[in-house]
């Protein structure tokens, strides 16, 4: 995205990617139909040390500005759920529509290539073989390092004297140990929860694994939970458990626990937390405080983690390239004129659903525009 914004303002520009093929993340990207953006794209839905610096980049580079690219590219697409916006065929539309734009500016490309040794004389910035007054870096963090993600933006950031926010797996799910792991025996259940880390919560599914848990709603909290730190689950978010025991106890008092949970959950996770609660008998034989502790546990039930499934299954990575080092405006280190860090290499991340993309675009293109500008 920057490389086409700036070769279609006039700038000759050079693409490194040390992979055969670029874009191999937008490939991999929502189940291979790329989730490319997020209609609900606002600046609260991103995590950083500064929760106001990606305000202007995202308000002059907007969802509706993509899709209009989208549309201009003949690409059909979808809206998931929760302004989800998907391709209705591949995500290789979104990558070949991005090359073509490219194609439109002249870019250049050396793929294959691995960047080498970065230096800075004269003016110019030295990557290989290759020299430019400007550098761009766009290889995100090292979360998916089977598909070649790496931590390049750090160690480069840091060999020009910026600073690093301590980068951690986002969007990831999270492992459970002791007493726990008997949940482990749900693996391959979901179910529709609130789930809440911090003071953020998110209302989608949870599913349990061999390993603990995942689904959206635990990849949304994963980004703002903490070690030795609860997350929350209301496995009854429609409605208020005690008070739905306590009706069912008078309209069907010879349901139990684990009969009036399968109404509105799979069976097995029926099962699990009504024996976990430890109520086996009918509610009508079941004391009012006894369904008042079941239901309070119920919309609210803490899990411990006892750790993540690390950046292998991170889709994002938390943290990066300090944002006080940046300019909000143009993505320009502010020491090092020339060199800028845009998209997941910078301290900025956004929630699961296309945000992430929006910032990518975003930010490409603030980083594109200042190209023009100081050329």
């Amino acid at each position: 995205m920057a490389a086409a914004t700036a070769a279609q303002g006039g700038a000759r520009v050079l693409v490194l990617d040390h992979n055969a093929e670029p874009g191999r993340k937008i490939l991999i990207s929502g189940g291979g139909r790329c989730n490319f953006t997020n209609m609900h794209t606002a600046p609260d839905r991103y995590l950083s040390a500064n929760p106001h610096f990606a305000k202007s980049a995202l308000s002059r580079y907007t969802p509706a500005d993509f899709l209009s690219l989208v549309d201009a590219h003949g690409i059909a697409w979808h809206e998931k759920t929760l302004g989800q916006l998907f391709c209705d065929g591949s995500a290789r539309q979104i990558l070949d529509m991005l090359l073509a734009e490219c194609a439109k500016g002249g870019v250049d490309f050396a793929l294959g290539e691995a960047p080498g040794a970065i230096s800075h004389t004269d003016g110019l910035f030295h990557v290989g073989p290759h020299s430019a007054r400007a550098l761009v870096v766009a290889t995100g963090g090292p979360s998916i390092p089977k598909i070649g993600a790496t931590d390049a933006a750090y160690r480069i950031a840091r060999q020009f004297g910026l600073k690093v926010v301590e980068p951690r797996p986002a969007l990831v799910p999270l492992t459970l140990g002791g007493d726990e792991t008997l949940f482990r025996e749900l693996s391959g259940v979901a179910a529709d929860v609130t789930a809440r880390a911090g003071k953020a919560e998110f209302r989608e599914a949870a599913l349990f694994t061999h390993k603990g848990l995942s689904g959206p709603a635990i990849l949304q909290a994963s980004s703002y939970w903490t070690h030795n730190a609860p997350v929350w689950i209301d496995f009854l978010p429609e409605c208020n458990a005690v008070d739905a025991l306590l009706s069912a106890k008078r309209d069907a008092p010879r349901a139990t626990l684990r009969s009036f949970l399968a109404t509105h959950m799979p069976d097995r996770l029926a099962v699990a937390l009504s024996e976990r609660i430890g109520l086996a008998t009918r509610l009508a034989d079941t004391p009012d405080k006894a369904l008042r502790a079941g239901g309070e546990r119920l919309n609210r039930w803490a899990f411990h983690p006892n750790g993540t499934e690390g950046f292998a299954k991170a889709e994002v990575t938390l943290g990066g390239v300090s944002t006080a080092e940046l300019s909000s405006q143009t993505m320009e280190a502010k020491r090092v004129p020339g060199l800028y860090f845009i998209g997941e290499a910078v301290d900025v991340t956004g929630w699961l659903g296309g945000y992430n993309f929006q910032w990518a675009w975003a930010s490409g293109v603030a980083a594109g525009k200042a190209l023009v500008k100081s050329a």
